[in-house]
């Protein structure tokens, strides 16, 4: 999606939406939580380096990252660790990341990566699945002027 912003730029708005399936990866809400402690602390670039850091050293297969490590990666990442670690163990961002959910569930996002193109004439176009770059501009190409 970075490549998106990239080519289109001002054309097109890209909105973060947390969708963490329990059911595959058992972490996954509370990382998603922990991305939302990394930006209160630290702002929208805090919240992309450690949600990407997360994505780069999660271990296939449903495992996850590990919860005990998440305090440690903030740390690594220049935030500090002791208010990191107070806001996810206050679990102030569960809801939020919950209702992000449920948002995606009523677009029609039913697996990730999801991505809803919605037009300005309110029209919505979901592509499922990670998808090659080029596929992804052709959609949006159908919709930007």
């Amino acid at each position: 999606m970075g490549q998106v912003a990239t080519t289109y730029g001002t054309k097109v708005a890209w909105v973060y939406r947390h969708f963490p399936l329990a059911s595959l990866h058992a972490n996954a809400q509370k990382e998603a939580e922990a991305s939302e402690c990394a930006a209160e602390l630290g702002g929208n670039v805090a919240f992309w380096r450690f949600t990407d850091s997360i994505y780069e050293r999660t271990a296939t297969g449903g495992t996850g990252f590990a919860l005990t490590d998440l305090p440690k990666l903030a740390k690594e990442l220049g935030l500090n660790e002791a208010k990191f670690k107070s806001c996810l163990d206050s679990g102030k961002y569960a809801q939020k990341v919950q209702q992000d959910m449920t948002e995606d569930q009523q677009a029609g996002v039913t697996g990730t990566p999801g991505t809803v193109l919605l037009t300005r004439s309110g029209e919505t176009r979901i592509i499922s699945g990670a998808q090659p770059f080029d596929q992804v501009k052709t959609t949006i190409d159908q919709y930007v002027q």
